[in-house]
């Protein structure tokens, strides 16, 4: 079985939504998107080094995955960012067809949560997650992730969405790693913690 990490960007107050411009993510009348702009350079060259390094398949909720069809494809393939997302493996949370032909993209129809505990179950590179925040929560609740891959920056913005709402069930997570960048963020890996001891906590 193949494990499944989410990256995901933060500020202080535990907001995910919209971190690239302000007409990201303006659901629920959020206005303070592009959040992260500033911190761009020095947190990417980190998060290629730490977690898009080694092979790997991601999958996307719909609308993550259109804001990336619409940039990468079209990006300097010298870039080894884009150069690592266009070559992997895309897996789509859809309900309807993919109107972009980004290379190597399939649709994941009917239950995706079924679909996903699937691809797991199947031989092959780790499985990611980038933002995708409403596909997160329904992994979640499904205790599907096995490691968090979280950048946090030092901005608060109030309101938005949040990584871990009220919703969210009580979860155990060990420490993988920790390690700040010069400009404030500070990467942190997380592995969920699935021991005998946890297993009787969140049954009782």
């Amino acid at each position: 079985m193949r494990d499944l990490a989410i990256l995901t960007f933060l500020t202080l107050d535990g907001v995910m939504q919209g971190p690239s411009s302000p007409d990201e993510d303006p659901s629920d009348g959020f206005t303070q998107g592009g959040w992260a702009a500033d911190y761009w350079e020095e947190v990417m060259a980190q998060v290629y080094q730490e977690a898009m390094g080694e092979p790997y398949d991601i999958v996307f909720g719909r609308r993550t995955y259109d804001l990336f069809a619409n940039h990468w494809p079209d990006e300097n393939h010298d870039n080894p960012v884009s150069s690592r997302l266009n070559t992997a493996r895309k897996y789509v949370a859809t309900s309807t067809p993919l109107e972009s032909t980004w290379q190597n993209s399939e649709p994941l129809a009917g239950d995706v949560i079924a679909a996903i505990a699937d691809l797991k179950s199947l031989p092959g590179p780790m499985l990611q997650i980038h933002g995708s925040g409403a596909l997160i929560q329904s992994l979640l609740a499904h205790d599907l992730i096995d490691e968090f891959r979280l950048w946090t920056f030092p901005v608060v913005v109030g309101s938005g969405r949040r990584l871990f709402g009220p919703q969210t069930s009580t979860l155990a997570l060990s420490l993988k790693k920790s390690v700040p960048c010069a400009n404030g963020a500070v990467m942190t890996i997380y592995r969920r913690d699935r021991t005998e001891k946890d297993a009787n906590h969140l049954t009782r």
